[in-house]
Order: structure tokens, then C-alpha cells, then sequence
């Protein structure tokens, strides 16, 4: 938790940028994995409530009365039966008073101010819920069924916490770059481990273990697969094989803040020929965006620099043809390339994304678009400010299902050299990712100590 001053000064920043009406922060409640008391543990608050209410414990909603210039937390004080198995917390008017809130209230009282609010036809306003009980929180306290709460979410609230939360603070920074760090252990003892008989859900499964041991936990659930090409793909029980590649995408969280690299290992700890040749591409189009991505430049504009350097190389290699600004128009590149450059990166892995893309990625100058395959996944266009975070996660896949049906169809033809991509139907995916910080003049990587991702140094790293 930062000082309540922070806290303060969020709140008073947000009543400025919203203008009037009643703002509802709902607080997450525990959910139940199997059944109900047995929750999804850790316990994790919701982030904008975080971020102007600070605190994180479950049942709490934030009130901001702007036009009365009053704040308030609602919750329930915990009572002596969940003392007794869960210990003691402090009562809601003192976690109310730790975040500089005056005012607090028992639960029950929020229906009686939403009640008064729509009699007096003042704006409630409330950011689109995803979990089920706020939503029919949401339909008890102001009648809106739960299908048209996402369309009747607050749009002034929306991109007033846009605003805000893309822009991080110095302390914020320095929370990141904690998470960074212990991303660094998560992937140097996944590189330690790999080797030809070690299960995908062994190295997975340490890899957790340093997020639960060093942090509060992973920022989203760990990619570590043979089988790189699957964007999601799971651990499995199956044995790392000699002369394959393993990807590995993880983050931990710590401090509320979010960490996410992936790095892509040889499992008998070289790289093959054709490995390096197709690893060197993504290297240098990792790298590529250090010399572009400023204060100013459009992500989108980031993403097709990159992707016109990696047809370039894929050029060379045989794999692609024709003009190389004919054919990323076309979208050719998606062929290897079928996600965006990166995402908005913070307390949420993807952040804010909860507040939906096109309002936290894109802005009224730069739209998405939705029509191109690949081009429809970029969740980050607009121009990048001084103070954003940002992924910065090239790569290179070979989808066989992909392959066989942009050849059967002959889609971008004149750019796919169909018959050198085939043989590449068993090389899997390469992806290297870093979380990139926007300075002033330019960006750099976050984290003091950087994963070996050089080829020379994964190799000398995991063979020492």
C-alpha cells in the first residue's frame, strides 16, 4: 500500500476528471473454487478499487459523492465467527481512515444512497463489471440487468481511470521493476532446469514456485510448452525432447504490480542452425523496438516497423517473397506473426483490459482493426507517453492447422513460399518478451537484471 496521500490525490484527480455525479468502486468479494469455503486463494482485489481505495480485503465498494465532495467505503465489519478461523481485521471505518477517507458505512446503506441518487436522476456512475456477483450487485442496487451493464458502464469514469492508470507514477515504476526482478528468478531457474526427461509441468511448476515464494503469486497462469506455436499453451506431462525448443511465459505479482517475459530455450541447451536463424529474426526485432518506440510515436506504427523488419529476414530465409510493404499491407506477416506487438502492462498483466481494448489500447486518433487476421489481435495502437509500460513480445510461429489453410485457400500466395514453410511444420514458435518502460526521450527494458535472451548467453547460461 502507498500513503493515504497518494490515495487522496487519486481520488481528488478523478473527481476532477469525471465532473459530477456519484462514482460506485466495487471491491471484489471471495470467489468460491469448488465450493464455498473454498476460495481462490490468494484473495485478489480488484484493480481500480486498489488503485483509489488501497485497500484489499473482499466485500468493500469505494463511494465518491463528487458533487458533495464526500467519500466513503462500504462494507460489513468482520464478524467473531471469521475471526475465529481467519484472525482478526481491522474494521471498516479504520481501513477507511488508513486510505484518508472520512466516511464509512455498513453495506446496507449503499441501497438507500443509490436509491436517493436515482430520485434525484444524478449520474451513478460504475466501470463494466466481469464477476458474476457484482453484477447482480450492480442489477439489486440500480435495475440494470446484467447484460446491459457492460453497454451502461460509465464511459467519463472509463476514460478517466484510462487516463489515469496508463500513466504510472515513480513509485508504481519502482514496483514494476520489483516484479521484473523476481521475474528474472522465475525464468533463470526455468533455464536451469530444462533439459531432455524433465516433465513441461515440472519446470512449469518451479517456475510457480518462485512467484508464490518471492511475490504474491503469478500475474497469469505460466505458458511453458514444447509446442511454442500454441499461444496458450499449457504444461503438460510430456518430456522435454532433445533438439526442441521450450517457450516460457511467466510473470509474478508483487506489490499489486505485474512482471511478464517469456524467453524460448533449446532443451539440450544449443541451438540447431535453423533454430538461430529463426531465433536471430525475433532477437533483432526485440531489440529493433528500443530505437523506435518514443514519446509521440503510434504502437501501432511500432508493431508494423517490426513487422516489415521480420518479413525483410523471412525474405532472406526463403519463407516469404514479393514487396515487403505489399505484403504486411496484405497481412502476410500474420502468417508467423498472428498477435499484436505487445499490451499496456501494470497492475493488471494486461492492463485494464478489463475496461475493454479499444478504450485502453486505442484512442479516437487510432482505431483498431478488426478485419485483417493478426492485425484484429494488436491490443496497443495508440501514441505512446512518457510514463506508459508496455510489452515489447516479437515472434515467430509455425502453426500447421494455419499453414494447411492459408494454402488450401490461397491466401497472400504471392508473398508465402508454401513449400519452404512446410518443412517448417515441426519447428514450433519463438517469442521473446520484455516490459518496456517510455522515458522522456526514448524506452528502455524495466528490471535491474536482464534474462539471457542473446543466444550466446541463454547457451552459456544453461550449460553452466
Amino acid at each position: 500500500m502507498f500513503s493515504k496521500e497518494t490515495y487522496a490525490g487519486r481520488r481528488a484527480q478523478l473527481k476532477q476528471l469525471v465532473g459530477e455525479g456519484l462514482i460506485l468502486l466495487f471491491g471484489n468479494n471471495e470467489a468460491p473454487k469448488n465450493y464455498p469455503a473454498n476460495a481462490y486463494f490468494p484473495f485478489r482485489q480488484d484493480s481500480s478499487f486498489i488503485y483509489y481505495f488501497g485497500q484489499k480485503r473482499d466485500g468493500l465498494v469505494g463511494v465518491i459523492d463528487i458533487d458533495n465532495d464526500r467519500e466513503m467505503l462500504v462494507g460489513d465489519d468482520i464478524d467473531i465467527e471469521d475471526i475465529v478461523w481467519y484472525g482478526s481485521v481491522d474494521c471498516v471505518s479504520d481501513l477507511a481512515a488508513q486510505v484518508g477517507v472520512a466516511n464509512s458505512a455498513p453495506m446496507s446503506y449503499l441501497r438507500q444512497l443509490c436509491c436517493d441518487a436515482i430520485a434525484a436522476n444524478r449520474t451513478i456512475h460504475f466501470l463494466p463489471p466481469y464477476r458474476h456477483d457484482t453484477k447482480i450487485q450492480l442489477m439489486d442496487l440500480l435495475g440494470i440487468h446484467p447484460n446491459e451493464q457492460k453497454a451502461r458502464a460509465s464511459m467519463p469514469l472509463i476514460r478517466a481511470v484510462v487516463k489515469m492508470r496508463s500513466t504510472k507514477e515513480p513509485q508504481e515504476i519502482e514496483a514494476i521493476e520489483r516484479a521484473c526482478d523476481v521475474g528474472y528468478e522465475m525464468h533463470t531457474t526455468a533455464q536451469r532446469l530444462i533439459r531432455p526427461g524433465v516433465t513441461e509441468r515440472f519446470v512449469g511448476g518451479k517456475v510457480d514456485g518462485v512467484a508464490n515464494s518471492l511475490a504474491n503469486g503469478n500475474s497469469f497462469a505460466t505458458i511453458f510448452s514444447q509446442h511454442g506455436e500454441i499461444m496458450h499453451g499449457c504444461p503438460s506431462d510430456a518430456l522435454l525432447e532433445e533438439g526442441r525448443l521450450a517457450l516460457c511465459d511467466a510473470g509474478c505479482e508483487l506489490d499489486d504490480y505485474c512482471s511478464d517475459h517469456t524467453r524460448t530455450m533449446p532443451v539440450g541447451g544449443r541451438y540447431t542452425q535453423r533454430q538461430q536463424e529463426i531465433y536471430s529474426i525475433v532477437e533483432e526485432c526485440h531489440d529493433y523496438v528500443l530505437d523506435v518506440a518514443r514519446p509521440g510515436v503510434k504502437y501501432m506504427d511500432v508493431h508494423f516497423a517490426v513487422c516489415r523488419r521480420m518479413t525483410e529476414r523471412l525474405k532472406e530465409l526463403g519463407l516469404m517473397k514479393g514487396d515487403v510493404d505489399e505484403a504486411v499491407c496484405a497481412g502476410a506477416h500474420a502468417m508467423f506473426l498472428p498477435h499484436g506487438l505487445g499490451h499496456m502492462m501494470g497492475m493488471d498483466v494486461h492492463d485494464m483490459e478489463g475496461l475493454d481494448q479499444i478504450n485502453v489500447g486505442f484512442d479516437e486518433e487510432t482505431r483498431p482493426n478488426l478485419e485483417q487476421f493478426g492485425t484484429n489481435c494488436l491490443r496497443m495502437g495508440r501514441r505512446l507517453q512518457e510514463g506508459f509500460v508496455v510489452t515489447d513480445e516479437p515472434g515467430i510461429y509455425f502453426i500447421p492447422a494455419l499453414i494447411d489453410d492459408w494454402r488450401a485457400s490461397g491466401h497472400c500466395k504471392d508473398f508465402l513460399c508454401f513449400d519452404k514453410i512446410e518443412t517448417y511444420k515441426d519447428f514450433g514458435g519463438i517469442r521473446i518478451e520484455d516490459d518496456l518502460l517510455i522515458t522522456k526521450d526514448g524506452c528502455r527494458f524495466l528490471g535491474q537484471k536482464r534474462i539471457p535472451y542473446h543466444p550466446k548467453d541463454v547457451e552459456e547460461f544453461m550449460n553452466n
